[in-house]
C-alpha cells in the first residue's frame, strides 16, 4: 500500500484544487481546446465533449459526419466489416441556426452494429489476444471490457476525429491551415521520398482505398494487404501528415515544445508505435550542414522563409511558417485469424483464434485519426499562443521591427522589383 499512500501524501501538499487538477484518468486531452472521450466499443455509444471552442462559429452537422465518414468501418475489403454509419448527433454547445455557443460540445455515434457474441462465446471471454490491451488493463484494472476490448478498441477515436473536425475549422478560418494525412508505407513498400508535399489534395488521397496519393505506389500497397488479408494475418506501415499554413510561433520552450505536444497526441491513437517529425531518425545520418535548413528572403513577399523543410516547420519546438510534417509508425493489428499461443485469465496456456471484425491494415482509417490529433494540437497551440501573447497587441514600433517569417507571412512595404535589383 505504499504507493497510494505516497499519491495521497504528493496530493495533500498541493493547494485547493491542485491535487485534483494534477491527474488524469488518461480520457481528456488539451489546455486550452480540450476534448474528453467516452464509450465503449460495444456499448450504446461513443462521443467526445469539446471544450473551450470559441462562441459565434458556424459550425455544421454535416462538416463533422465527413470526418467520421472517412474513418468508419466497412469501408472496403481492406477494413473491418463492422457495418456502422457513424451518424453524430450534436447534442450541446451549437444553436438551432448551427452557431457555437462557447459551452461544451456534445457529441454522440451509436453503436448498431456490435456483435458481443463474436467475443463472449468462445476462448476470447477469458484469454488475452497477444499483444492487445487485454492483459494490461485486466493488470490495472482488475476487470476489462472483454467485448470489443472496451476504451481500448479504436471505435474509441470516433471522439477524436469528431474533435478534431471542430479543430479543423478553428484552423481554418484563423489562416487557412490544412491538415492532410496519407499512407506512404506498408512494410517495405515505401512512396518516393521526393514526392511533393505541399501540392497533394484530399481527394488525392482518397482517390484509392489504402488512401496514398501515389496510384502506382498504392496498388503495390494493395497487394500486399491483400496477401496478408487471406492468410488472416494484418500488416503496419507509416502514415505521414502534412499541415500547411501554420502560422510561425506555436509551441512553446522546453516541455511543451510543439512536436512533443504532437507526440504524445499521436502516440496516443490506438497501434501507433512510433513518431517522427520532419526529418526524423534519417536526420541522424546527416552532418550539420547538410541538415540545417538555410534562411533565405522570399523574393515575392519578402518574407524569411527555409530553403529546405528538414526541421519539419518546427524549430526550437516553435513553429516556423513552414508546412509542419510528421510520421506516424502503426503496429500490425493484434486481432487476427491465425492461431496464437497465449494464456487464461487463471494462468493456463491455451491456443487462440481471434474472432470479431478487424481490420487487416490500420492505415487508411488511421488517416482521419492523425489528421484529428494533429489539427487538435494546432489549434490548442494557436489558442494558446493567442492568450499569452495576443493579450496586448504589438505596437505600430513593435510590428516595424518585427521579421515575419513562414509560407502565409508578408513583410509591410516590401519592394520585390527593388529587392531583385539590389541582388
Amino acid at each position: 500500500m505504499l504507493l497510494p499512500t505516497l499519491s495521497y501524501a504528493f496530493l495533500a501538499l498541493l493547494p485547493g484544487d491542485a491535487g485534483a487538477l494534477s491527474m488524469s484518468v488518461g480520457n481528456s486531452f488539451g489546455r486550452l481546446l480540450r476534448i474528453s472521450t467516452w464509450g465503449e466499443s460495444h456499448g450504446g455509444g461513443v462521443g467526445v465533449t469539446v471544450d473551450g471552442v470559441p462562441p459565434r462559429l458556424h459550425l455544421t452537422r454535416d462538416e463533422i459526419q465527413i470526418d467520421l465518414d472517412r474513418r468508419r468501418p466497412g469501408q472496403s475489403r481492406i477494413t473491418t466489416p463492422r457495418n456502422e454509419a457513424d451518424a453524430v448527433e450534436i447534442l450541446s454547445g451549437v444553436d438551432a441556426a448551427g452557431v457555437t455557443l462557447g459551452t461544451p460540445i456534445a457529441m454522440l455515434v451509436r453503436n448498431k452494429d456490435q456483435r458481443s457474441r463474436d467475443y463472449l462465446e468462445n476462448d476470447m471471454n477469458v484469454a488475452y489476444r497477444p499483444s492487445h490491451a487485454d492483459a494490461t488493463y485486466d493488470a490495472k484494472y482488475g476487470v476489462r471490457a472483454v467485448a470489443g476490448g472496451g476504451r481500448s478498441s479504436a471505435r474509441e477515436t470516433i471522439g477524436r476525429v469528431a474533435g478534431g473536425a471542430v479543430a479543423r475549422k478553428i484552423l481554418s478560418l484563423y489562416s487557412g491551415v490544412e491538415v492532410l494525412a496519407y499512407v506512404s508505407a506498408v512494410q517495405d513498400i515505401r512512396m518516393d521520398d521526393g514526392f511533393d508535399q505541399s501540392a497533394f489534395t484530399r481527394e488525392m488521397v482518397d482517390d484509392n482505398i489504402v488512401r496514398c496519393p501515389d496510384s502506382a505506389c498504392a496498388e503495390k500497397m494493395l497487394e500486399r494487404i491483400d496477401v496478408i488479408r487471406k492468410q488472416g494475418n494484418s500488416i503496419g506501415g507509416v502514415v505521414t501528415c502534412v499541415a500547411r499554413n501554420v502560422p510561425a510561433g506555436l509551441g512553446s520552450p522546453v516541455f511543451d515544445k510543439l512536436e512533443a505536444t504532437l507526440a504524445a497526441a499521436c502516440m496516443s491513437i490506438p497501434a501507433a508505435k512510433g513518431f517522427e517529425s520532419g526529418d526524423g531518425f534519417a536526420g541522424t545520418m546527416l552532418s550539420g550542414i547538410e541538415h540545417n535548413d538555410a534562411f533565405y528572403v522570399d523574393p515575392v513577399t519578402g518574407a524569411t522563409r527555409t530553403a529546405t523543410n528538414r526541421s519539419g516547420g518546427i524549430q526550437g519546438g516553435i513553429s516556423n511558417g513552414e508546412n509542419i510534417v510528421i510520421k506516424v509508425a502503426f503496429k500490425a493489428t493484434s486481432t487476427i485469424g491465425q492461431e496464437q499461443k497465449t494464456v487464461t485469465r487463471d494462468g493456463k496456456e491455451v491456443a487462440l483464434r481471434g474472432k470479431g471484425r478487424h481490420d487487416p491494415c490500420v492505415l487508411p482509417r488511421a488517416v482521419p485519426m492523425v489528421e484529428a490529433m494533429v489539427a487538435l494540437c494546432l489549434a490548442d497551440a494557436l489558442m494558446c499562443q493567442e492568450a499569452q501573447c495576443g493579450l496586448f497587441p504589438m505596437t505600430a514600433a513593435e510590428k516595424e521591427g518585427l521579421n515575419p517569417i513562414g509560407v502565409g507571412a508578408v513583410r509591410e512595404g516590401f519592394d520585390a522589383a527593388e529587392f531583385q535589383r539590389e541582388r
